[in-house]
C-alpha cells in the first residue's frame, strides 16, 4: 500500500508561484495514476490535475489549465504540481492521490491519499 506525503504549501501573494511535491513510499509508484485535488473551507473536494503512470498524458481542471503543471519522476517516486499566476481562489488544502485504475478526474476513483498541504494566496 503506497503512502503519500505532500510538501511545499505556504502563504504566497497573488501572482506568485509555488511548487508542491508529493513523495510516495511503499507500493509500485510507477504503476499508479497520480492526481492532485484541493479543498477550500466550506467547499467540496475539487479535481486539479492528473497524470498517467508514464507521465505521457495529463489532464487539468479548466480553472487551472495554463497556470498549473503536473509532472512526475518515477525514479524518485515523486509527483509535483507547479503553480504559477496564483489567485486568491486557489487557496485550499492540496492533496495528492494515487489510483490503480485508469486516469480519472473523480476523487472517488483514487485509492490512496496524502494528508494534504495548505496553500494560501493573499490578494
Amino acid at each position: 500500500q503506497v503512502q503519500l506525503v505532500e510538501s511545499g504549501g505556504r502563504l504566497v501573494q497573488a501572482g506568485g508561484s509555488l511548487r508542491l511535491s508529493c513523495a510516495a513510499s511503499r507500493g509500485t509508484f510507477s504503476t499508479y495514476i497520480m492526481g492532485w485535488f484541493r479543498q477550500a473551507p466550506g467547499n467540496e473536494r475539487e479535481f486539479v490535475a492528473t497524470i498517467t503512470s508514464d507521465g505521457g498524458v495529463t489532464y487539468y481542471a479548466k480553472s487551472v489549465k495554463g497556470r498549473f503543471t503536473i509532472s512526475r519522476d518515477n525514479a524518485k517516486n515523486t509527483v509535483s504540481l507547479q503553480m504559477n499566476s496564483l489567485k486568491p481562489e486557489d487557496t485550499a488544502v492540496y492533496s495528492c492521490a494515487a489510483s490503480v485504475g485508469p486516469i480519472a478526474t473523480s476523487g472517488s476513483l483514487y485509492n490512496y491519499w496524502g494528508q494534504g498541504t495548505q496553500v494560501t494566496v493573499s490578494s
